[in-house]
């Protein structure tokens, strides 16, 4: 079934420097950004970008430094006004908004999780979460209850009377998570969100935000530059690349058929039997004997099966019934570090 779509990103450009519109005409007849900027002095920060971003789905923007992809977040609030381009939330254009109609959108309709946690220094933990209320006029002991709510599910409880340097950056942005869930906004814009912290705490949080996610359904703009967070919690992607969408598909998709030399080396090292599934290579012919595996089994737990087993290939099922089947051939296949592709630029910056 088709997801509808939540947010319409159409034709977005952005240029910074004299003259932004005027210079359309020379990005849309080919003009690269370096000559941009080296010919006019312009920067081109986003190139005709067209992204549809389906409601209570975790879409995932990437991209090297440089991309575009904090740039292409803050247009979705207006933080950054475009320069050509539209951008549809529920039908409604966000850059034909009155300013009376994009604070109401910012207070109510998409939420903003920062990379830098963005806390009031001065303010409480429960004065922190409780911003988003308070600015919406909800009354102190709503916002109270409401704001305690959501410390609880982050796992700060006990923490309330707590300022934000009394804490350490996963917890301050667990806060930053709760202040954004607590206005029960549809959107959520993550910028970076877990960049900044160490590893394991980077992980800690893409749980928590997996076990929300499974329970409130929000439609969820996520950037990061880094691909495994990515393709761990990411529905659907899109690849940028100095303002230009390169790839857009499935975690599944991208990494099964890379359109260049540049999403190609983005992926050449990840561990593809941990992100690719069964339901990617299987085959529709059907086995009567053989060990079985579930559709959506990631690859390395399909192949332990297989080892055990002795055998070849393996019938592959979904809810019990039996769809296909998958070779081993085809798994080791799948799983390989994908071959370079030469003749093109590898200087990415």
């Amino acid at each position: 079934m088709v997801s509808e779509t939540k947010v319409a990103i159409k034709n977005l450009y952005k240029i910074f420097g004299k003259n932004p519109t005027g210079m359309i005409n020379h990005v849309q007849n080919g003009i690269s950004k370096q000559e941009l900027l080296e010919k006019y002095g312009s920067v081109l920060a986003l190139n005709d970008v067209n992204i549809d971003i389906p409601a209570r789905n975790i879409q995932v923007i990437m991209g090297l430094s440089g991309s575009g992809k904090s740039t292409l977040i803050r247009h979705i609030n207006r933080l950054i006004e475009p320069t050509s381009g539209e951008i549809i939330v529920d039908g409604q254009n966000v850059l034909d908004m009155s300013k009376t109609e994009l604070r109401e959108f910012r207070r109510h309709t998409a939420s903003m999780v920062f990379q830098r946690f963005a806390l009031l220094p001065h303010h409480t933990i429960m004065e922190n979460v409780s911003y988003g209320l308070t600015i919406q006029n909800v009354s102190k002991q709503d916002a109270s209850e409401r704001s305690q709510q959501w410390i609880d599910r982050v796992g700060l409880a006990g923490y309330e009377n707590y300022y934000p340097n009394q804490l350490s950056g996963g917890m301050q942005q667990r806060v930053g998570l709760a202040r954004a869930l607590a206005t029960d906004a549809e959107i959520l814009l993550m910028d970076e969100a877990f960049s900044a912290l160490d590893p394991l705490i980077r992980t800690d949080m893409q749980d928590v935000l997996l076990g929300l996610q499974e329970e409130l359904h929000k439609t969820i703009l996520f950037i990061t530059h880094d691909l495994d967070e990515a393709l761990r919690i990411g529905e659907n992607i899109a690849i940028l690349r100095d303002g230009l969408v390169v790839q857009k598909g499935t975690p599944q998709e991208i990494i099964l058929n890379p359109v260049d030399k540049y999403v190609t080396d983005f992926i050449k090292d990840i561990n593809r039997g941990r992100v690719l599934r069964v339901s990617s290579i299987m085959e529709s012919k059907k086995l009567k004997n053989g060990p079985e595996i579930e559709k959506n089994m990631i690859i390395e737990d399909a192949l332990q099966i297989i080892s055990n087993a002795e055998v070849s290939e393996a019938i592959v099922t979904e809810n019990g019934k039996t769809i296909g089947s998958v070779k081993l051939g085809r798994m080791i296949t799948a799983i390989a570090r994908p071959s370079e592709k030469t003749g093109q630029i590898t200087n990415y910056r």
